[in-house]
């Protein structure tokens, strides 16, 4: 079996998510805006899934908005706000696409990052002012995985821009951190299905009441009119159950994913030289990754192109990814890496070695003995051209 190590991209659904996606599917398939019973048993489905994410998010269920996943949620914080408030929206250099391309669209305010990963709270002050209405704030980082000092940034914002909205995107942060508890600041909360063992193409936003919200999408009025269209009952389901059991397990689960990944971090800084942890350094004794997601390992190894390694990789039968882009056949270094100072030369080596619910001590075998021996021929090869 190969070693998945991009649960960060996407999780498998966990069986009990699908079993209730195909038993809704099959039974509750009315449409839920209806009438008839067909509809209502839909409607008391729906209801019951926005309870149970309500509940992990910390949120009342007429505060829970349905989206088609993350990026939906996520264009509709910043756009919705903006659309209801005008002024100005502030994110930083950091954050995932969706959250900085509509931002960069509204001709709004990009702050810088630390070397550490975490959001640079001076140059946010300096950013904020009273015509701020909106501060974007992503609770965990999808690349380096750094959890991001939201209390102290919902401090800023209340000092600095008191009129402001605080959305945070915690799509990577829910396998792993209570979010009821470390987004209880945010006025807006971003989550997306398939990072935490439910289906692709089903979100959340919790848009606490008070927040004023113009929809994206117009049409029958669903959601509290603030996103029209049938909602997906049945992915809607399965999302809910996903989220519970993440819920329900995740101190255990982070206990022992995070020793897992601190068995891979380590084993291959030890084998291979020059290698840098994100957010963490060099090889050092001993890494501190209390700052960081239980399930993220992200390394840039010197004299290395992730592209080339990806493919020994998956010859090896680990799955992972680069945590960078191509664009016009020329591969750009992370804008996340690029933000937090790593040189474009060690940025083009960097690897997402990402771990889930499903993760295994097996996995990792089979990542310690191929990482190692993929870097070693990419250098071999380097040196002889």
């Amino acid at each position: 079996m190969p070693a998945y190590f991009d649960h960060a991209a996407t999780t498998p659904m966990r069986p009990e998510a699908l079993d209730a996606f195909v038993a809704v599917q099959r039974e509750h398939f009315g449409n839920p805006s209806g009438t008839h019973l067909l509809a209502r048993n839909a409607r008391r489905v729906l209801e019951d899934a926005r309870e149970t994410m309500a509940e992990v998010l910390g949120c009342l269920p007429r505060e829970v908005v349905f989206t088609a996943g993350g990026t939906e949620a996520d264009n509709l914080a910043v756009h919705g706000v903006h659309e209801a408030m005008g002024g100005v929206v502030v994110t930083v250099a950091h954050e995932h696409h969706a959250v900085l391309n509509p931002v960069e669209r509204l001709g709004g305010r990009v702050v810088g990052a630390t070397s550490w990963g975490t959001v640079d709270l001076d140059a946010l002050r300096a950013a904020l002012d009273p015509s701020v209405t909106l501060v974007s704030v992503m609770l965990a980082n999808n690349e380096s995985g750094v959890i991001q000092p939201l209390a102290e940034v919902s401090a800023i914002v209340r000092e600095c821009a008191p009129g402001a909205v605080l959305h945070t995107d915690a799509v990577q942060a829910f396998s792993w951190l209570d979010v009821a508890s470390a987004a209880r600041d945010a006025q807006l909360i971003s989550v997306s299905a398939h990072k935490f063992g439910g289906p692709k193409g089903v979100g959340a936003l919790a848009v606490r009441d008070g927040v004023a919200l113009t929809p994206m999408l117009l049409g029958g009025g669903q959601e509290r009119e603030l996103r029209s269209g049938t909602q997906n009952v049945a992915g809607i389901a399965a999302m809910a159950v996903a989220a519970r059991l993440t819920h329900d397990a995740r101190v255990d689960t982070v206990v022992w994913v995070g020793a897992l990944r601190d068995r891979l971090a380590d084993g291959l800084k030890a084998a291979i030289d020059g290698t840098y942890e994100s957010a963490v350094g060099y090889s050092g004794e001993p890494a501190d990754r209390s700052h960081k997601v239980a399930g993220s390992c992200h390394l840039c190894f010197a004299d290395v192109e992730s592209e080339a390694l990806l493919f020994l990789l998956e010859r090896a039968g680990v799955y992972a990814s680069a945590a960078s882009s191509c664009a016009s056949g020329a591969q750009d270094p992370s804008h996340v890496l690029a933000a937090m100072g790593v040189s474009r030369e060690l940025a083009q080596g960097s690897l997402r070695l990402s771990l889930g619910w499903p993760s295994t001590d097996a996995d990792v075998d089979i990542a310690l003995e191929a990482v190692p021996a993929a870097v070693a021929q990419l250098r071999r090869f380097s040196v002889r051209s």
